[in-house]
């Protein structure tokens, strides 16, 4: 999924500007394997949006033992700051369940691709809630993306194909992860990374519970190999993909955290055509490419 720019240091040797490189380009990769995961799962979508939390805790909770209090960092003072600990985490939810339910109705591609569009709904949240200013190179960046949109189905005459259910719930993850983004956004001035990161995965996991056990018709996986799938989402994808992003960009360039949007989507295609064998068309292509120029030109607005 997407990501966010966090603070520079100035101070980073080149060193260290070259191994938080490094460090980025692991996490775009590695999160661009969860379709991956997602699909070579034992359990259905909902169970293993479950598991994926859940099971990212066990990392979480360790760097919190390791890591410490933050200078940002502050105890929740009452009720309202638990819940509003806990919204990231319901919006996550959804926003996993979403794309997840899209993994399995259209390709791994237009699901993956379709996802990266929260950057552009980050800012018309912003601009709705908080009357953040629109520039005309968002909404040029917008028409970009949404004629890439077009052009990816097929043409205008396409739009009305069997995945289009597909890739409008992959769009609707973006919109939800967008809402995850913008309400933690709103915590991090005053509370830690990991202690967000904590509430709402956590919260995420709470949400996601009772669905994937009711309305799943497996819950936990039967073979080792299905565990393995689940271990490997939560800690290579999930947990593990994120801290690395996080971590690089607090030394490189906010400008570079649109390197992650531009690997994700293509990791996933390759790993797609190498193992699940879905091949990318050349329309496909052409409308992958035109959405990611859009959503970077209205990054850059």
């Amino acid at each position: 999924m997407s990501d966010t720019a966090l603070p520079v240091s100035s101070t980073a040797s080149p060193s260290a500007n070259r191994l938080a490189l490094i460090a980025l380009l692991i996490g775009g990769a590695a999160i661009g394997g969860s379709p991956i995961f997602v699909r070579l799962s034992e359990v259905g979508p909902m169970a293993t949006a479950f598991w994926r939390v859940a099971l990212a805790l066990l990392p979480l909770v360790i760097w919190s033992r390791t890591a410490g209090n933050t200078v940002t960092d502050q105890r929740p003072a009452g009720l309202a700051d638990y819940a509003l600990l806990v919204l990231p985490g319901v919006f996550l939810a959804v926003d996993l369940a979403a794309w997840h339910l899209a993994l399995h109705m259209t390709s791994v591609a237009n699901a993956t691709l379709l996802a990266n569009l929260a950057p552009i709904f980050v800012t018309l949240g912003s601009w709705l809630l908080f009357r953040a200013h629109v520039s005309g190179v968002f909404i040029a960046g917008l028409a970009t993306a949404l004629a890439g949109v077009v052009i990816l189905k097929g043409g205008p005459a396409a739009l009305g194909d069997g995945q289009l259910a597909g890739d409008a719930t992959a769009a609707l993850a973006a919109v939800f992860y967008a809402g995850y983004i913008l309400s933690i956004g709103r915590l991090r001035s005053r509370f830690s990374t990991n202690r967000i990161m904590i509430w709402s995965t956590g919260s995420a996991a709470v949400c996601m519970l009772p669905i994937a056990f009711f309305f799943e018709a497996s819950f936990m996986p039967t073979a080792l190999f299905g565990w393995a799938i689940l271990f490997g989402l939560a800690f290579i994808s999930h947990a593990g993909g994120q801290g690395l992003i996080i971590y690089a960009l607090a030394f490189l360039p906010p400008a570079f955290s649109s390197l992650t949007l531009l690997l994700q989507p293509v990791v996933a295609a390759i790993l797609a055509w190498l193992l699940l064998s879905e091949p990318v068309g050349l329309m496909q292509a052409i409308g992958g490419a035109v959405v990611l120029a859009g959503i970077l030109i209205a990054r850059r607005g």
